[in-house]
């Protein structure tokens, strides 16, 4: 029995367990929809990379968190094309030469409750039922240190980039969580909480994020900051999605494609 792209689409509507949004990035971004799938691949970002990695596992659907061409809401695509960008063209001709369809499943994999990508983390992290009632991104943990804290979270999602703000020996329990790039504003109130020792995000602006928590910091308000990246700091919320989207499509293989975090530090190589 066949399953097209667009019927695997129906099917995480159907069953993630809120409506679609009326604006949405959920969408095709990629190849035909009505093409048999014999794969999916699933992945928090489409680089190039993990597209070489889905053609050659025979993987022709990809399910990316984040967008294909490098804009949330697509509104560069056109003007990547117009201009021959050449990171654009190679990737795009890739995708045409291997037939890939690519979705981008973002919002509703977010506005699933619990959050599907915050499930995911807290799973990796082994955090998983020391969520704060009513409060899904705050954990209360066992006491520990910021310097602690932030080489566990670096060796559970595999971010060999982790950078912190705050005195390593500083104690932490509470921990707040916000991955990806949820902006300066959410970062900022959950910063200044008075029941929140540390937060760890994604990414965030330095001039924003990143000199509040080194002044929240020097005030004597908050432990500190963790940044663990963007793609290791959602990997694991997909990693999810596999596991869950593989019950919904038993027709085909469903995989996780890891992306890679991009960047390295000197030390590490």
């Amino acid at each position: 029995m066949t399953v097209t792209a667009r019927q695997v689409v129906e099917r995480i509507g159907a069953h993630v367990g809120v409506p679609w949004r009326e604006r949405t990035v959920d969408t095709f971004l990629a190849g035909d929809p009505d093409a048999p799938v014999r794969g999916v691949a699933v992945t928090m970002m489409a680089t190039l990379d993990v597209l070489r990695a889905a053609a050659d596992r025979g993987l022709d659907l990809v399910v990316t968190h984040e967008p294909l061409y490098f804009d949330h809401h697509g509104a560069s695509d056109a003007t990547f094309a117009a201009e021959g960008d050449p990171v654009f063209a190679a990737k795009s001709a890739f995708v045409a030469e291997h037939g890939l369809v690519v979705f981008h499943l973002h919002d509703a994999w977010h506005d699933r409750r619990p959050d599907g990508v915050l499930t995911g983390v807290a799973r990796a992290l082994g955090w998983l039922g020391t969520e704060r009632p009513g409060d899904e991104d705050v954990y209360d943990l066992p006491p520990t240190t910021l310097g602690a804290l932030a080489a566990h979270v670096a060796q559970a999602l595999g971010a060999r980039a982790l950078r912190y703000v705050g005195d390593p020996d500083a104690p932490v329990s509470a921990v707040g969580v916000q991955p990806g790039f949820q902006g300066f504003e959410r970062n900022r109130h959950l910063l200044a909480r008075p029941d929140v020792d540390v937060v760890v995000i994604g990414e965030g602006h330095e001039w924003e994020t990143g000199e509040y928590a080194a002044d929240a910091v020097a005030a004597g308000l908050s432990a500190g900051l963790v940044v663990v990246g963007h793609v290791p700091s959602e990997q694991e919320g997909m990693a999810e999605a596999a596991r869950w989207l593989g019950g919904l499509v038993p027709e085909v293989p469903v995989e996780l494609v890891p992306a890679a975090d991009p960047f390295r530090t000197v030390a590490g190589g």
